[in-house]
């Protein structure tokens, strides 16, 4: 069911032009009560709507109940590698409503999350958990305000249903938004179950949404797949400066425009260990914080299978072009990681002593224990009982190298530490004890919690209770799916 608007919707349909291999179309389910508990009106603005109409409107438009008289509700189709297995997937719980046009001439795809039963949903019921729906709304605004590309999140919406789960909880939908939503995955689908021509529309489709310029290059293919590489490579870095553990990185969980997505079982890690992992259903740690930037790029050679016909007719040198783009993550995501932890330690430009430097910090913080965010603030501050690992003959060596080489550079070391070292980040148990008052009907906590997180690198601003690492008590830490 569809209502006129006067929010300021503008969705246009350019994915459903697409063949139909590619989605199916798909109602969501009216919700029972509705009833709005979020909305970004930040985001609403930079999407071109009327936020005071949006907002008004959320509860019906944004829980499936009513939709936007321009929404062609779809679900995707796309398969891939859940922890190194194939299989095929698609839009279980989601809804695709169309692509908003931004006033600054963007596409964003506005999707439902939790909105009801697809062709896609093997099995499951559709919908969602408030828990999940307000984690992933924490999370994605704060990786938004860390300055780290990721899809956002518009609302969420009680919808006065049950789900059962492990119990029985309080069902929500969550609107989010992107650049768009495809995926390594969508790709490995349209090879797998589709054909040749069927992947080149895909690309054909990426390109112009993404990366137009691609277009103009010798091969188009594998210039298009050279940017999905590179900012991969960059997504990672940033996600291993911030301390963030995905969790959960297959390749349906992929973006080609380089955003991070799927927040259910990611966690930020507290003490420095390059194992940490979080998620319940993780059990060998292969997506551990040590090899997330070793996944990207298996994630990246499994996108690279799907399009080799793209690259070349003669397989032999598709397989070698591809091979050779391949190589070339390592590198890019070394360069990115170098630049990302340069910044942390307060170095511009490059010397060849900047690595060591950087290791030989790494390897005292993970002596020490040393918790992640706060070392880096205590560095940025020379705040060493907050760092308290810098407070040995070791660090005072390693500090004496560090303040000799920022001193053959011309910019100051702090405004650059300050830019990359945020005072706060969503601390899991801070993460939890907002979700269970929400759940509990209580949203103070909650919106205190996202007051801070929207200005991590404000150091003056934070309060220091939103800094302390963990209770013991609440330790060790897991995250779940929350499907």
């Amino acid at each position: 069911m569809t209502q006129s608007s006067t929010a300021g919707w503008q969705l246009k349909q350019t994915y459903a032009y697409l063949h139909e291999t590619f989605f199916v179309p798909a109602e969501p389910a009216p919700a029972e009560a509705p009833k709005l508990l979020l909305f970004n009106r930040g985001l609403a603005d930079s999407l071109g709507l009327d936020a005071d109409e949006a907002e008004a409107e959320a509860a019906q438009t944004l829980s499936g109940t009513t939709l936007p008289e321009q929404a062609y509700p779809i679900s995707q189709a796309y398969a891939g590698h859940q922890f190194g297995h194939f299989t095929m997937l698609g839009d279980g719980r989601a809804h695709l409503l169309g692509e908003q046009q931004c006033p600054d001439g963007r596409l964003m795809d506005i999707q439902l999350k939790g909105s009801g039963r697809t062709p896609f949903s093997r099995g499951g019921d559709g919908r969602a958990a408030l828990g999940p729906m307000l984690r992933e709304y924490i999370i994605s605004e704060a990786m938004h305000a860390l300055g780290i590309p990721t899809n956002r999140s518009l609302a969420v919406v009680a919808t006065g249903e049950t789900v059962r789960r492990q119990r029985m909880e309080p069902g929500a939908v969550l609107t989010r938004a992107a650049s768009s939503y495809l995926r390594a995955g969508t790709f490995q689908y349209a090879a797998q179950f589709g054909s040749t021509e069927l992947v080149q529309q895909l690309a054909d489709y990426a390109i112009n949404r993404h990366d137009p310029e691609a277009a103009e290059a010798d091969n188009p293919y594998l210039a298009f797949f050279r940017r999905v590489m590179e900012r991969q490579a960059s997504l990672t870095a940033s996600w291993q400066g911030v301390g963030f553990i995905h969790g959960v990185m297959n390749t349906d969980n992929m973006f080609i425009s380089g955003e991070t997505m799927d927040y259910g079982p990611c966690a930020f890690m507290n003490a420095y260990d390059p194992a940490t992992f979080f998620s319940s259903i993780d059990q060998g740690g292969r997506y551990a914080y040590e090899n997330q930037p070793k996944i990207a790029g298996w994630n990246l050679a499994r996108l690279a299978e799907s399009m080799l016909p793209l690259f070349d007719e003669d397989e032999e040198k598709a397989l070698a072009a591809a091979q050779e783009e391949l190589y070339r993550y390592t590198e890019l995501y070394h360069e990115a990681w170098l630049d990302v932890m340069r910044a942390k330690i307060g170095l511009a430009g490059q010397e060849e002593d900047d690595e060591p430097l950087i290791d030989q910090l790494l390897s005292m913080m993970q002596a020490a224990e040393a918790d992640w965010t706060n070392t880096f603030a205590g560095l940025t501050e020379e705040n060493w009982e907050k760092a308290n690992v810098l407070q040995t003959p070791a660090f005072q060596t390693w500090y004496t190298k560090v303040k000799a080489r920022r001193e053959r550079q011309d910019e100051p070391a702090f405004p650059i530490m300050k830019r990359a070292n945020p005072a706060v980040i969503p601390r899991n148990h801070r993460v939890e004890e907002a979700l269970a008052a929400a759940e509990s009907g209580d949203m103070e906590p909650l919106h205190a919690l996202m007051a801070v997180l929207s200005s991590p690198f404000d150091y003056e601003q934070t309060p220091a209770s939103y800094q302390e690492p963990p209770p013991p008590s609440s330790l060790p830490y897991r995250t779940f799916c929350g499907t």
